[in-house]
């Protein structure tokens, strides 16, 4: 069950990315160029969202199945770079990257004109793609390997 999942979060990652990184552009694109908010813009980022929480959920289904994670002393995980690592940080910040997503993509709805709506996405998409590529660096993962 372990591997099943870790092959599907493993996977997940390059949709979420290429999703992620695809709304980014396209408002970079719209916020500079001063293009509409299109359909377009607003399935892309409502679909980067979706997988973004599709993976956060079996990330955290993995949380629990994962022999990298240790809850039974918190003591010595926090002494070991690697268990503290997936045990605490990796979680703390990829739930910060989804609640910076939600928080975009929530003021991008809400917002009333196209350079608002795109400026959401940039700043908010932006810094959660920052933080989930710092997470994978930080894993000492390959981010496109």
């Amino acid at each position: 069950m372990y591997s099943s999942l870790f092959g599907l979060h493993s996977g997940l990652r390059y949709i979420v990315l290429l999703l992620l990184v695809i709304a980014l552009l396209l408002a970079l694109i719209g916020l500079f160029a001063k293009k509409p908010y299109t359909q377009a813009n607003r399935k892309i980022n409502l679909f980067a969202m979706i997988f973004t929480h599709t993976q956060f959920l079996v990330g955290l289904i993995l949380y629990f199945f994962s022999p990298l994670v240790n809850f039974s002393d918190m003591g010595a995980a926090m002494k070991d770079t690697q268990t503290r690592y997936w045990t605490v940080e990796h979680l703390v910040m990829m739930l910060f990257a989804i609640v910076l997503i939600t928080i975009g993509h929530s003021r991008s709805k809400k917002a009333s004109d196209a350079f608002n709506k795109h400026r959401s996405i940039v700043l908010y998409y932006g810094l959660a793609v920052l933080v989930i590529v710092v997470a994978i660096y930080q894993s000492g993962r390959p981010i496109l390997g």
